[in-house]
């Protein structure tokens, strides 16, 4: 005889399982290309290494200065470890500069800029996209220009968490949250 509660508890167990899914599966990170400075060619995903990845993107000039305003807290708390769980994970943190239209011709000038102006490990965390910019912005999901975009990508190359815009506390947790 079938027990009517244990059966509806399985299936309300099994319905639960399946709400992170829906709530932070949100596809897969586009492959790209890009360079860094020192003409080094990066794929993103990196997938197969057991490291997650933040990718931020930014695509016009009024995306910059939010973009810097969550550079130093995100490196200090992924890369340099300074976070109460940092240790506790292995993650990359990239920045993706997408050029578009007449940006397109700043590529060249903001490379050497970074080259001379930043940090080495910093410099080789900013990956100059290389293709078709109307198509990543598309797979991204990226609407408004003006602001910055962060991805949290694991290990297989799935985006798992997404923010934009201007700097929070808040929204860098989010973004580590996942790779707890």
């Amino acid at each position: 005889m079938c027990d009517l509660p244990s059966i509806s508890m399985r299936f309300l167990f099994s319905a639960l399982a399946f709400i992170p899914l829906f709530l932070f599966g949100q596809g897969r990170f586009p492959d790209m290309n890009g360079e860094t400075t020192d003409g080094k060619e990066v794929h993103l995903p990196q997938t197969g290494n057991g490291t997650w990845t933040i990718v931020a993107v930014a695509c016009g000039k009024k995306a910059q200065p939010l973009l810097e305003e969550w550079f130093a807290p995100a490196y200090n708390r992924m890369v340099v470890k300074n976070g109460i769980f940092a240790a506790s994970y292995n993650a990359e943190l990239y920045l993706v500069p997408v050029f578009t239209g007449l940006d397109k011709a700043a590529y060249g000038a903001s490379m050497n800029n970074l080259r001379r102006n930043v940090d080495a490990d910093i410099a080789r965390r900013v990956v100059f996209f290389k293709g078709d910019a109307a198509a990543l912005l598309q797979a991204l999901g990226i609407k408004d220009r003006d602001i910055p975009y962060f991805f949290t990508v694991d290990p297989s190359g799935n985006i798992v968490h997404r923010e934009s815009g201007k700097f929070d506390v808040d929204k860098l947790d989010a973004l580590e949250e996942p790779m707890l």
